[in-house]
């Protein structure tokens, strides 16, 4: 094969090529034509290689063609662009979709972790196998209220924040093995139960309730919507329905793995407030009403703009193109 005789002989074509896939907007007409002459430059890029090898020729049309590969295929949105989508639709959307056992799992974790504190409190042989009494008057009196208040409170804020938000993200993540958001629920409702115990068994529980309060407002109801993300996932590969397990349980991580996501900036608000809310010398009643109105906001962004998006048929799940085509199944 002669190079330079295929060069003059497809330069007019593959200039086509080049302004077809340069071209922002193609009629019918044109698309059908870029896909033509698609073929016919892969075609003629296969003899190159062929008989000649690598050249700048070859070179040359492998561009033209990888061009056209990205406008025939389309290419990733821009991420910019998706984070309206991602804030305005999907987010909410997967918030709204777990509103009804995010309220099962708050009462269940309230009524263990007041059941746990009623029966320590009242009974001073469980109260002593927490520790000796002084230690426990000591808590009572001073490391409760000093634990918000010894470190600075940008420093305290950040490692709020994150503890919580992996905490969040183990019960999503982990969601799948059922009994994890169980468990961190549970470790998290005795925790709270034994320590409220301790502050009621020494006539603290105002100032139990005045720093746990304004800041436990939003983050607890954060690990509540985790847990009941997570054990979503779970139930979506324990009954998949008319999909296989492993699509029904891929749709689930999708779309409630943005719950994971969208944690972060919620116990992001949690630990502002408590780094600099809880730890301040305002009156408790103002503190409290910083916390239910951060809490607020985060139920109105779940119920009223997820129920919009829900209504918009968004799941919280990613588009076609980007999860792939799914797979048909009968019935």
């Amino acid at each position: 094969m002669d190079l330079d005789a295929l060069t003059a002989a497809r330069r007019e074509e593959w200039a086509r090529l080049d302004e077809l896939g340069r071209t922002r907007r193609l009629t019918g007409p044109e698309v059908d034509e870029l896909v033509t002459r698609y073929r016919a430059a892969s075609a003629d890029l296969a003899d190159i290689k062929t008989s000649a090898g690598r050249t700048p020729q070859g070179d040359y049309v492998s561009i033209l063609l990888a061009r056209t590969r990205l406008r025939l295929t389309g290419v990733r949105e821009n991420v910019l662009r998706q984070a309206p989508r991602f804030f305005l639709l999907q987010l909410p959307a997967a918030l709204y979709r777990v509103r009804w056992t995010t309220l099962a799992v708050a009462v269940a974790f309230v009524v263990v972790a007041t059941l746990i504190g009623l029966w320590i409190s009242s009974d001073p042989r469980a109260v002593a196998a927490l520790g000796a009494r002084s230690e426990l008057q000591n808590y009572a009196d001073e490391q409760f209220v000093q634990y918000y208040r010894e470190n600075p409170n940008a420093i305290f804020a950040g490692t709020v924040w994150t503890n919580n938000a992996w905490i969040a993200a183990q019960c999503v993540l982990f969601g799948v093995t059922g009994f994890w958001p169980l468990m961190v629920l549970m470790q998290n409702a005795v925790g709270v139960g034994s320590s409220a115990a301790v502050m009621i068994a020494f006539d603290r529980a105002d100032v139990f309730f005045q720093f746990i309060l304004p800041h436990g407002l939003l983050e607890l109801t954060a690990i509540f919507v985790a847990g009941a993300a997570g054990l979503h996932i779970f139930w979506a590969w324990v009954a998949p329905g008319r999909r296989t397990r492993s699509a029904a349980l891929a749709a689930g991580g999708r779309s409630l793995a943005t719950v994971a996501v969208g944690l972060v900036f919620a116990l992001g608000l949690s630990g502002l407030v408590e780094g600099f809310v809880t730890p301040s010398t305002l009156p408790w009643q103002v503190k409290i009403a910083i916390g239910a109105a951060a809490l607020g906001v985060f139920l109105a962004y779940m119920l009223v703009l997820g129920r919009r998006a829900h209504r918009a048929g968004e799941t919280g799940d990613v588009t076609e193109y980007e999860a792939g085509t799914p797979t048909l199944t009968s019935g």
